[in-house]
């Protein structure tokens, strides 16, 4: 979290990714002044009592000093939107809260950068740094010494081994392994499941090996 860990939270989005979020920051004791969805976000329960806004503009009537932002839109491969939208606010002179989970271990000797988001059972080793805005997802592995980008999303279960080194937006898919020094370009993506033993360049995508099914006759 910030060093102003007083002030109120207003929440961009409401889908699952936001309410997992939401939950994190209320079990904290944090206050959420707001979300701001464009989407019926009713039956989500953690959002109960908290005010529904419809438009990203809404945000502007909250004073840029007297609260934090928690982007909770998911992001996905290919996808530049998260980064839009911060890039918007942080230009108007908005910051963004750094999330935590209570569960997830991270490190004291490592190094989490502004508005990331460390989701529940992640752990951060010893020596890493996750980069501003990225999402280490429920339960994903980064090894000492990794070097995580900015706007990356490590998604559930993934594991990065030690001193892998990835640029901006990377996206490692769930339950993937990323081998121990490895390199991955920016915008590139590992599927799903996928065994990376091999450095890869921007702009690519690593897909896992097809499962091959045979009935017995």
């Amino acid at each position: 979290m910030s060093d102003e860990v007083n002030l109120p939270i207003v929440m961009i989005g409401g889908g699952g990714h936001a309410s997992v979020l939401a939950e994190i920051l209320l079990t904290q004791g944090r206050d959420i002044l707001a979300v701001i969805s464009p989407e019926d976000v009713s039956q989500r329960s953690v959002f109960k009592g908290i005010s529904i806004l419809e438009k990203d503009k809404d945000i502007l009537r909250f004073d840029k000093d007297k609260i934090l932002l928690v982007n909770g839109i998911g992001m996905m491969p290919k996808s530049g939107f998260k980064k839009k939208i911060n890039e918007y606010f942080l230009s108007l002179g908005y910051q963004f809260e750094t999330v935590i989970a209570d569960s997830a271990f991270v490190s004291p000797f490592s190094k989490i950068e502004i508005g990331a988001q460390i989701l529940p059972m992640a752990m951060i080793q010893t020596g890493a740094t996750v980069g501003s805005h990225s999402i280490i997802n429920t339960g994903a592995l980064v090894e000492h010494d990794c070097k995580i980008g900015a706007y990356n999303h490590i998604a559930p279960k993934a594991t990065l081994c030690g001193q892998v080194e990835t640029k901006e937006s990377v996206y490692v898919g769930a339950g993937s392994t990323v081998t121990q020094g490895i390199s991955i370009g920016s915008g590139a993506i590992v599927g799903a499941g996928a065994s990376l033993t091999k450095s890869l360049e921007e702009n690519t995508i690593a897909y896992p090996a097809r499962a091959v099914i045979k009935t017995n006759s």
